[in-house]
């Protein structure tokens, strides 16, 4: 079932009286942005400098397409309001690598050419990045109040910032510091090896490496690997796991009316905790980690008491370091089309 949409939804950013377009008079708004997930696609037209209007969100298994679904985000009320179908400059965050013209997603069945897609829609113009690369470049103009640290540490101005975030799948992404620009890292380090920590982290990655062979962070660290992480651990406490889905889990350990889905929480927590603490000290993220994606909003108090932050620092001999560097959790709406505006905004 589609989401339903949100045709008089805008999105304010940048600082005031900032324009953040550097003067470029290539691309002449309305832009068209999308933020492509495994689950949901988010659409937005930025119409000014720091403007996102028309915001529409959708369930990407509602529509056969990409192009279906922008097809049906153009014939929105708001969005033909705002000149949609004007655009002639877009960009696309998508949850997958992208290498060449064609682009088939990891974790959806949608497939598409990216000429394909500029020619279906009169576009001059079509840029396409993963999509936390284009999170990764909204961080820079988040305020405080779309943030919230988890634990303590201190940023350090114009420091290496590091990004995680768990969704359908999992991403990773780092921001670099190049003069007084930024390079945002184009990363699938959520398919690196899952690396297990406790006695409860090992009995998963047995049981998951029985089912899968290779074991990715992104496996039990998603959406999906909720589910896996329940189903081990009903297993193992002998109860048998319930016929339910991800998102019921989740409720259930909030409200902690099942123990083995708080189990099942606090195991996901700590364990992308470890990843956030790998990625700090790989990319010397003194500039702070940030918490991107769908679930962790979700957890709210639960996400803040848990393990999470513990695991960050639990690095032997480096507990020192990581336990410097801040970790934050984005709450702000939309990031990654923020992010996306950006990257037009330095190409016009």
């Amino acid at each position: 079932m589609k989401i339903e949409n949100i045709p008089q939804h805008s999105l304010a950013f940048f600082d005031e009286g900032e324009d953040e377009d550097g003067g470029g008079a290539r691309y002449e708004r309305p832009w068209l942005l999308a933020d492509i997930g495994g689950t949901n696609a988010r659409f937005g037209l930025q119409t000014a400098a720091g403007r996102i209007d028309a915001i529409w969100v959708a369930e990407c298994a509602a529509y056969p397409t990409l192009g279906a679904a922008i097809v049906q985000y153009l014939s929105q009320p708001a969005t033909v309001a705002a000149g949609g179908y004007q655009a002639r400059q877009a960009g696309i965050a998508i949850a997958n690598p992208i290498d060449g013209d064609a682009v088939r997603m990891t974790n959806h069945h949608w497939s598409f050419s990216i000429e394909a897609i500029c020619s279906q829609f009169g576009l001059a113009s079509l840029h396409v990045v993963n999509d936390f690369a284009a999170l990764a470049r909204a961080v820079p103009f988040l305020s405080a109040q779309h943030r919230v640290q988890v634990g303590g540490g201190e940023a350090r101005g114009r420091g290496v910032i590091g990004l995680v975030g768990a969704g359908t799948g999992l991403g990773v992404s780092g921001l670099v510091p190049a003069g007084k620009q930024w390079i945002a890292l184009d990363s699938e380090g959520g398919h690196s090896t899952f690396a297990a920590v406790s006695e409860r982290d090992i009995h998963i990655l047995r049981k998951a490496s029985e089912r899968y062979g290779h074991v990715s962070a992104e496996r039990v660290v998603s959406g999906p690997g909720i589910r896996l992480i329940y189903e081990v651990l009903a297993e193992r406490a002998g109860a048998g796991p319930q016929a339910i889905d991800t998102p019921a889990i989740i409720e259930r350990g909030l409200r902690g009316e099942c123990l083995v889905c708080v189990e099942t929480l606090e195991t996901f927590c700590e364990m992308l905790g470890t990843i956030a603490g790998n990625v700090a000290i790989t990319l010397g993220a003194r500039g702070g980690i940030y918490i991107g994606g769908g679930i962790v909003p979700r957890l709210g108090a639960f996400f803040a008491r848990s393990g999470f932050r513990a695991r960050f620092e639990q690095k032997g001999r480096l507990s020192s370091y990581n336990a410097q560097i801040p970790t934050y959790v984005i709450t702000a709406d939309y990031p990654a089309l923020i992010g996306m505006s950006v990257i037009l905004a330095e190409l016009a």
